[in-house]
């Protein structure tokens, strides 16, 4: 029996050693990210260097982007193709699909 009680007493003592190691590394990272103050570094001045924009509007004259043809408008389907029984231009389902029958 008293095998069995130091053997449960080492247990306990590495679990405890093993909570103590837990506790010590969770109250860091919250020191580390709660109450420890960033350096804080000055802010680049941009202010004072004029900066202009400039869009350069000759890239849409070149003759690759003037080769360029737009799609043609594709229909929706219920204007192209009449389902059995469905007329053309008549409305398919229902108004609020979502209620029961």
């Amino acid at each position: 029996m008293a095998i069995v009680f130091l053997q449960q007493r080492k247990s306990q003592k590495k679990l405890i050693l093993l909570f103590i190691g837990i506790l010590l590394v969770t109250a860091t990272v919250i020191w580390q990210g709660f109450f420890k103050k960033e350096e804080i570094t000055p802010p680049r001045d941009y202010s004072t260097i004029p900066q202009e924009v400039k869009i350069n509007f000759d890239v849409l004259k070149t003759p690759f982007i003037q080769k360029l043809q737009s799609f043609p408008e594709i229909k929706r389907f219920q204007e192209t193709i009449p389902a059995e029984g469905v007329e053309v231009g008549q409305k398919l389902g229902r108004e609020n699909p979502f209620l029961p029958y």
